[in-house]
C-alpha cells in the first residue's frame, strides 16, 4: 500500500492563524517554539481533516480566529492536498462567512464529513491524555473510541446513535413523560447501536493486544488490555435493551444511566510490573499510552483498503527519556508514516533523522510565523 501523506496544508483564520501554508514531502515534521506560539493550533487544524471535533473536541464555531474585541469567531478553512501513490485528493473543511455548520469539500465537491476518513486517517496523542489513567472512565472510553474510529469509521455513527438514544431515554425517565412505548423504542435503538459500539471496542482491544504482544523489541512498557463490564465482542442488542428496561427505576432515581455499554471502561495493566497503569509513574503512563497509539498506527499502516495513518503527537517527547525518544523516531521511520510532532526544545528531536524542522513563533500579523530550518541530519 502506498503511503498517504499531506503534500500541502493551508490554514486560514483558524485559532491564532490568519493565514499560513506548508508544502511537505511526507517525512516527519517537527514544530518547535515557545509556549503559546501556535504549535498545537496547527496540529488541531490538521485534526479537522478527519470527521469529528478534532484533537481538542471543539465545535466548528469555536475554532475560528477572533481578535481582541471581536465577539464572534471568523469564518475559517483548512485544506490539504493528500498524496497516496500516484493519486492526489484535495480535501477541505471550514465554516463559511455567516455560517455556523462545518462544511466539507473533496476535490471541490460538497461531501459529508464522514467521507474525510476515506482520504485522511489520523491518530493523535495530546498532553490532555497524560491523565488518561487518573481520570474517570469517560476519557478512557473516548480515547478507545477514537482509536476504534481510526480503523472503523462507522464506529462514530454507532457511538453517536447510542449516545443520542440514551440521552433521550434519560430525559424521559427524569423529566417525563415516561411513556413505556417510547422508552421501549429508544431502548431498542440503544441496544442496536450499543451492540455495534461494544463489538467495535472489543475488536480494537483484541487487535491492539495482539499488536503489542508482537512489539517486545521496543523500549516501551508492554500492556495487558481488557474491558470492564459485561458488554464485549458478543454483545446482543436484545440483551442490552432488556438490561436498560430493567434499569429504568435505578436510572431515574440516580439521574444517570447505570446500565449498558456506556459503562464499559478500558483497563490497562503494566505487564512487566503487573500493576494498574494508574499506579505507574508519569513517564511510564506516557510510554504506555504512546505504545497504544503506535500499535494502532502500526496496524493501520498494513491495511489494504484504507489510507495509511498520519500521526499527530503534541508535546510527546516531554516525558520520554533519550532512549525512548530515539525509539519513537526509529518507529516512525520504520512505519514510513508522516508524523507531526511539537515541542518547546528543538534538542528533543535530535534523533529524528531527515525530519523537517520548523520554528513556530508568535506574530501579530499572521498569528503564527513558520520558519523552516535545515533538515535534521
Amino acid at each position: 500500500m502506498a503511503q498517504a501523506f499531506l503534500a500541502s496544508l493551508a490554514v486560514t483564520d483558524f485559532r491564532s492563524y490568519h493565514s499560513t501554508a506548508l508544502t511537505l514531502d511526507g517525512g516527519p515534521v517537527v514544530l518547535f517554539g515557545s509556549n503559546g506560539a501556535g504549535k498545537t493550533n496547527l496540529l488541531e487544524a490538521v485534526s479537522y481533516l478527519s470527521p469529528g471535533r478534532g484533537l481538542r473536541s471543539a465545535t466548528a464555531s469555536e475554532v475560528g480566529r477572533r481578535l481582541p474585541g471581536e465577539r464572534t469567531s471568523r469564518a475559517w478553512s483548512v485544506s490539504a492536498l493528500v498524496q497516496e501513490g500516484e493519486e492526489q485528493i484535495r480535501v477541505g473543511t471550514g465554516v463559511e462567512p455567516g455560517g455556523a455548520r462545518r462544511i466539507v469539500r473533496i476535490d471541490g465537491e460538497p461531501a459529508a464529513p464522514s467521507r474525510l476518513a476515506e482520504a485522511v486517517r489520523l491518530v493523535w496523542l495530546t498532553p490532555q491524555q497524560d491523565r488518561l489513567f487518573l481520570e474517570g472512565g469517560t476519557e478512557r472510553r473516548r480515547f478507545l473510541d477514537r482509536l476504534t474510529f481510526s480503523a472503523r469509521p462507522e464506529h462514530a455513527v454507532h457511538a453517536a446513535g447510542y449516545e443520542k438514544a440514551m440521552r433521550e431515554r434519560l430525559r424521559l425517565l427524569t423529566n417525563g413523560p415516561a411513556d413505556p412505548m417510547w422508552l421501549d423504542a429508544l431502548e431498542v435503538q440503544a441496544g442496536e447501536a450499543g451492540a455495534a459500539l461494544a463489538h467495535g471496542r472489543a475488536a480494537t482491544v483484541g487487535a491492539l493486544q495482539a499488536e503489542i504482544d508482537a512489539r517486545t523489541d521496543r523500549p516501551f512498557p508492554l500492556a495487558r488490555l481488557s474491558l470492564s463490564g459485561e458488554w464485549g465482542l458478543h454483545a446482543d442488542p436484545v440483551e442490552i435493551a432488556a438490561a436498560l428496561h430493567r434499569s429504568r427505576g435505578r436510572d431515574a432515581a440516580a439521574g444517570r444511566s447505570l446500565a449498558g455499554p456506556g459503562r464499559t471502561d478500558l483497563v490497562v495493566i503494566h505487564a512487566e510490573k503487573d500493576r494498574p497503569a494508574a499506579e505507574c509513574s508519569t513517564g511510564e503512563q506516557k510510554a504506555l499510552i504512546l505504545n497504544l497509539v503506535l500499535a494502532q498506527a502500526s496496524r493501520l499502516s498494513r491495511a489494504e483498503s484504507a489510507p495509511s495513518p498520519i500521526l499527530l503527537l503534541d508535546e510527546v517527547a516531554a516525558h520520554l527519556d533519550a532512549q525512548r525518544r530515539a525509539a519513537l523516531a526509529e518507529e516512525i521511520a520504520a512505519l514510513g508514516l508522516q508524523a507531526f510532532l511539537t515541542g518547546t526544545d528543538r534538542a528533543l528531536f535530535e534523533a529524528f533523522d531527515g525530519a523537517e524542522i520548523i520554528r513556530v513563533e508568535p506574530s501579530p500579523e499572521t498569528g503564527g510565523r513558520l520558519t523552516r530550518m535545515e533538515r535534521a541530519e
